[in-house]
């Protein structure tokens, strides 16, 4: 049985919408997509799936050489919010699930290897607006901590045994197809829903937190770039900064207003504001640019209008 590539974390909001589009491009039987549990109908009948912990590593090893696999695209993650709630076990998931996949690169087992940081590695002494590529980072929290150790190891891998690992770090990710999985950034798919379902908003993070975001067809569609680019072009081999807009929730919620006059938000910070307020306001992604091409598609506006129409089809 012979396939290319798998995907670890397929359930999740970034590795469903993952799947239908390397399926697409390549084929249904050539993209095996695993979890710790079942994804939905979709995504289960369309293509080979298997049951799997990324941490298991004799269990990944069985699967990549049962499937042949060339290219592994690792999505499992515990997420921001949800890591302050289980610190070691969020550290255990990140950090073990990443050796597993480097170490079967490192044995020549595969041959390219996908891994996605986070904006969450920046902290509260890195500059908050145009944040550089290479700048100070002191995170906060056990993802940020997580991904950051997971940079530096993936710069290592590739440089001391030419493994060939890419890497970007996600904004918040907005999408219309997946729920969001417990990160800082959710309340800007959650007010989609409730301004559909309910007209109104009570928003987790203050009115002026302005956070770096991405439409989920952009954050795809640079994860696919930048793994199809030449190895040569990919100069920077920790994760390379990647940025398509920004805005706060009291913008958002001027945006859904242009749609649904009557809604209202209201402002409820939890624990998340905390979180937030060490992250940058906007990201200057200008290797990724000139290094594999990359150009954001989805501004705020356009980005408005497609979640309404699909949320209001979908209901």
């Amino acid at each position: 049985m012979s396939s290319s590539i798998l995907i670890l974390g397929a359930c999740g909001q970034i590795g469903t919408e993952l799947t239908f589009a390397l399926r697409k491009l390549h084929g249904n039987e050539s993209v095996v997509a695993s979890d710790i549990r079942e994804g939905g109908e979709q995504l289960m009948k369309t293509g080979p799936f298997e049951l799997l912990d990324a941490t298991d590593y004799t269990a990944l090893e069985d699967v990549v050489m049962h499937y042949e696999i060339q290219e592994i695209y690792l999505m499992a993650a515990m997420l921001s919010a949800a890591s302050e709630k289980f610190p070691e076990r969020a550290w255990n998931l990140n950090m073990n699930s990443l050796f597993n996949v480097l170490n079967l690169a490192k044995e020549h087992k595969i041959e390219k290897v996908f891994w996605p940081s986070s904006i969450a590695v920046f902290g509260k002494h890195t500059p908050k607006e145009k944040t550089p590529q290479r700048s100070i980072m002191d995170p906060s929290t056990v993802y940020g901590i997580s991904k950051q150790a997971g940079e530096r190891w993936c710069n290592y891998y590739h440089h001391k045994f030419g493994v060939d690992v890419r890497s970007v770090r996600y904004p918040g990710l907005i999408s219309w197809q997946t729920l969001p999985g417990g990160g800082t950034t959710d309340y800007a798919v959650e007010i989609f829903h409730e301004a559909l379902s309910q007209n109104s908003y009570s928003c987790f993070l203050k009115e002026d937190a302005k956070l770096p975001m991405m439409f989920m067809e952009d954050a795809i569609k640079a994860t696919i770039r930048i793994m199809t680019a030449a190895s040569a072009s990919i100069s920077v081999r920790s994760s390379y900064n990647l940025s398509a807009m920004s805005f706060s929730p009291a913008e958002l919620a001027k945006s859904i207003q242009n749609h649904l006059p009557d809604f209202k938000i209201s402002y409820d910070p939890d624990f998340r504001q905390e979180i937030a307020a060490t992250w940058p306001s906007s990201i200057d992604d200008r290797e990724a640019r000139k290094d594999w091409g990359w150009l954001p598609e989805f501004d705020l506006e356009q980005t408005t209008t497609i979640m309404l129409q699909k949320l209001k089809e979908n209901l």
